[in-house]
This record gives C-alpha cells, structure tokens and sequence, in this order.
C-alpha cells in the first residue's frame, strides 16, 4: 500500500524552485502520474523522482496563465502574502485569505 505525505495543501500558494512561476495547489498525486511522454519530455539531469507527491497548479509567470504539474521536490511555499491572478481561481476557490486560497466546493 502507497503512502505518501504530501508537504503542501489544496489552495496553498507555491512557487518553483527554479523557474519563475508561482500558482495555486488545486489536486496533489501522490505520486507520478502524468505520461511517460511528459517525464520523458524533462531533461535527463532534471528529471525528478517519481515516487513523491505531484501537484497541480493553477499557475502565472509574467507572461501568462496555465496548469502546470510540478514534483514537490522542485516546489517551495511562497510567503509573498501576494495572490496569484489566474483566472480559474474563482471557480474552484474563495477569496485569498491569511496567505491561502479555501476550498470553493466540498470534497468527497
């Protein structure tokens, strides 16, 4: 049996340790699930484990808005106190508040 805890939660602003983006947690794999074609995608020297959780973000950069997925190893929580603009937030969340995104819908 899997068991895998994931470090960040639904509605948390992070952002990436490398690349500038930041975004919104919005579901968590606990691990690897996206396709082997994606993973293959990464650089060799880059590419990270596939046993740890993986989060789906709603995400910005300077440029643009877009879904990213993102191993938790190359993800840090962001602190800025700053929202994140993206505009699917509100269907799935409430307002920012003290940091974070609530839960807009009840979970099964």
């Amino acid at each position: 049996m899997l068991r895998t805890r994931a470090k960040y939660h639904l509605g948390q602003v992070v952002r990436h340790k490398k690349h500038p983006f930041r975004g919104v947690i919005f579901d968590v794999d606990p691990e690897f699930a996206n396709t082997e074609e994606w993973y293959e995608s990464i650089p060799k020297e880059n590419r990270p484990v596939k046993d740890q959780p993986f989060y789906h973000l709603l995400a910005e950069n300077d440029q643009s808005y877009y879904v990213a997925y993102v191993s938790e190893q190359n993800l840090v929580a962001d602190y800025s106190g700053e929202p994140v603009d993206h505009p699917d937030i509100p269907d799935l969340f409430g307002p920012f508040t003290d940091g974070a995104y609530p839960l807009h819908f009840q979970l099964n």
